[in-house]
């Protein structure tokens, strides 16, 4: 299938490991001129690497993408160097440290940090969280918007979590992916006139190089993790990043012109939100 995007340019936040890494290969094997950012220059470089290795432009931007100063550095950069952004995938987020949370903490069945105490849950780490998820990919947006109104034609896709849409993780983090989901929904309708598509994917538990839960399998003996996700993923395994990819490459097409608003889980059928 010809997605129709060769030639476009994209730019995805987090885009240097995990989730990020993986959408930003799959919109270059569509042919997309691709941006990316994040903390960490030696994981940049070497997926700018992989990204160039399928026959498009890269470039890549050392930066803290929860920061508004910083991305709005991140987009004149590659707009200079790239041309103007078709495509945005607000990628960044996390649910916050553990180790700053100054309340009791326990694991729920899905392995996800929760709290027992949200009256005591500090307002300083619902701010941070709310940073991470939120506010660098709210500035962003407003940042591209301009050149994608014009032309008449833009996709921005959103990194939610199927706990942005039902009960799980802690309270902070659920509360700002349930944000992201909403401001999603929200400038999707406000904008759907201009052609500009804006939808939002809800992974569940993804394992990936280097993330918590690949060093949950390689650190426990193979009993225990194959009993733990028998027990809690009915796919009896945990998610991997390639569907996460190619869904956002198909979000970004043209062929996924009619879909706006959307919240669509990437899961295995982890979560149990009916809507």
């Amino acid at each position: 299938m010809d997605f129709g995007i060769k030639g476009k340019v994209a730019l995805v936040t987090g885009g240097s490991r995990g989730l990020g890494r993986q959408m930003a290969l799959s919109l270059a094997g569509e042919g997309v001129d691709v941006a990316i950012c994040s903390r960490t220059e030696a994981t940049l470089a070497k997926t700018a690497e992989e990204i160039r290795a399928l026959g498009v432009r890269c470039e890549y931007v050392v930066a803290d993408a929860s920061d508004v100063a910083a991305v709005e550095a991140v987009h004149a950069e590659t707009v200079e160097k790239l041309g103007p952004v078709d495509i945005l995938i607000n990628n960044v987020g996390g649910s916050g440290s553990k180790t700053n949370y100054p309340v009791t903490m326990t694991q729920n069945p899905i392995g996800e940090w929760t709290d027992e105490n949200v009256d005591t849950f500090p307002l300083e780490t619902v701010k941070d969280v709310f940073s991470r998820n939120l506010f660098g990919g709210y500035r962003l947006t407003q940042l591209v918007l301009p050149h994608m109104k014009e032309q008449r034609w833009g996709r921005i896709i959103t990194l939610a979590s199927i706990w942005g849409r039902e009960y799980g993780s802690n309270v902070a983090y659920m509360s700002a992916k349930a944000a992201v989901i909403a401001a999603t929904k929200h400038a999707a309708v406000s904008l759907a006139k201009y052609g500009v598509t804006f939808n939002s994917i809800a992974p569940g538990t993804i394992a990936h190089e280097g993330s918590m839960w690949d060093r949950f399998k390689k650190e426990n003996p193979p009993e225990t993790v194959e009993g733990f996700l028998a027990k809690y993923f009915p796919r009896g395994e945990f998610g991997y990043p390639e569907p996460v990819g190619d869904l956002a490459a198909f979000l970004a097409s043209d062929r996924s012109g009619m879909i706006t608003g959307a919240c669509i889980p990437v899961d295995g059928g982890q979560g149990h939100s009916l809507i």
